[in-house]
């Protein structure tokens, strides 16, 4: 009984000492005082305290190439930085600051953007791509399955490995940890470097649920990159009858902005291998390919705390008549349901667009809970009922607008590793917008008497 009072008083000591956001210090402290020994051990294992280890670890690691990576983006700065672009109006300068104070890389001019709003295309223009490849290919996947689709990309990089190209591949231990590793096998033989970000194991860190690597990034020889939500396997392709069609917003950009994914790729693969690829020959001289004005921003706990629940929250704010949202897990916290509310309230239209079906249960219940308090401030709320929704998009007065691997979460704002592009281009936004209302239309508009019809064992799901 002692012991386990020390150890509570220990850990919620630890707690308030430390700073933390206040509704995860109550669950914590709760958590600790019904259940003394399993709260302290897991707060010891997946609490902040392991949370702010990796991130320590990481930064210190990352330090070592810091300075030859700013000297490139310096001089890509100096010559593509769209900051001052003429057509940015002042609230879109106002967030171009905010998210370059937030994950230090500029907006850059000269690219060409495509956007695919169907899962099966990306593949065949990624394949071409890589075919392409004379010099590096870099990947990196949070799932990457052993099944048809998967083996089709692994056995093209491993024929590029044997024609002499560099070839890499970073997995997410967690999002991979069902994938054999006799599949890896052929890649590796080739000449291929595979590596895990933080791996599970008896002699590594081994509680490592948190600080997951939730980036999906291609990058070929440095100038053409691929990004967006869409993962390796079939079931990104909509060919498992389980979740039925499976929608995904992906892009190939090709221009300044890929050495900016090219950023992202080197420093955390130095953190998960110990390779410095900060050399020349892996950030040729940006060549423009386009008109269209593109920033990355990649987000996680090694940089500037709730970097995406500033970019979400600036988004709302900035809009003065509408606000698409298109996200396959909705769980807002009070703060986020605030902002969307008080757009809706002066007079923006804010429309949210989830799927009915889901491949989180629990996730999809927990969003349902805050649907009954969006349409009190006249938000407009749709489940999409033709197969699993699984982009993450953001429109703004169809104006400009956000593609990424971000889900609308705690989790993806505060804890994973993830990869946003804010798009300053009217006409890229005019097409995510015309693909959201495609769908709307074959989506279910969500009514208060909807909620009404849940049953008894749902409504406890949901709130």
């Amino acid at each position: 009984m002692f012991v386990d009072a020390a150890l509570v008083l220990w850990a919620s000591l630890h707690m308030l000492t430390h700073h933390r956001e206040p509704r995860g210090m109550i669950a914590w402290i709760l958590a600790m005082l019904l259940l003394p020994l399993l709260g302290v051990v897991l707060y010891a294992l997946i609490g902040p305290v392991p949370l702010q280890h990796k991130v320590r670890r990481r930064r210190r690691r990352l330090q070592r190439i810091e300075h030859a990576l700013a000297r490139r983006i310096e001089v890509l700065g100096r010559r593509d930085d769209a900051e001052t672009e003429p057509h940015l109006d002042a609230r879109q300068r106002s967030l171009v600051r905010l998210a370059a104070r937030a994950s230090n890389e500029i907006v850059t001019r000269g690219n060409d953007v495509i956007i695919y709003h169907e899962s099966e295309p990306v593949f065949p223009a990624m394949t071409a791509a890589i075919e392409s490849a004379a010099a590096h290919v870099h990947l990196q996947y949070f799932i990457f399955s052993a099944d048809e689709t998967g083996r089709a990309i692994r056995d093209l990089l491993a024929r590029k490995a044997r024609e002499g190209v560099e070839v890499r591949l970073l997995l997410d231990a967690v999002g991979c940890w069902r994938m054999p590793r006799s599949f890896l096998r052929p890649l590796r033989d080739a000449g291929a470097r595979v590596e895990f970000f933080m791996p599970w194991g008896f002699t590594t860190r081994r509680f490592n649920v948190n600080c997951r690597n939730h980036r999906k990034l291609v990058v070929i020889d440095g100038c053409v990159g691929f990004m967006g939500s869409q993962n390796i396997g079939d079931e990104y392709r909509g060919r498992r009858r389980k979740y039925g069609p499976w929608r995904d917003t992906h892009m190939r950009v090709d221009g300044p902005c890929v050495l900016q994914l090219q950023e992202v790729f080197v420093e955390d693969w130095y953190f998960a291998a110990d390779e410095d690829l900060s050399a020349d020959q892996y950030f040729p001289e940006p060549r423009r390919r386009g008109d269209r004005l593109v920033q990355i921003v990649a987000s996680g706990p090694d940089r500037r705390p709730d970097a995406m629940y500033f970019l979400l929250c600036a988004a709302v704010n900035d809009a003065a008549h509408s606000i698409s949202i298109m996200t396959p897990y909705f769980v807002p916290d009070q703060a986020i349901m605030v902002t969307l509310a008080s757009a809706a309230l002066r007079g923006v239209t804010v429309r949210l667009l989830v799927p009915s079906a889901s491949d989180q249960w629990l996730v999809k219940w927990a969003g349902r809970a805050s649907y009954e308090a969006l349409l009190e401030s006249s938000i407009e709320v749709y489940e999409y009922d033709h197969g699993m929704l699984h982009s993450k998009v953001v429109i703004v007065d169809k104006r400009w607008s956000m593609v990424g691997s971000a889900n609308m979460d705690q989790r993806s704002f505060r804890l994973d590793f993830e990869l946003t592009s804010i798009l300053y281009d009217a006409g890229l936004a005019a097409d995510l917008q015309a693909d959201f209302d495609a769908l709307l239309k074959r989506s279910r508009r969500i009514r208060h008497a909807d909620i009404q019809t849940w049953t008894y064992a749902q409504t406890l799901a949901a709130g």
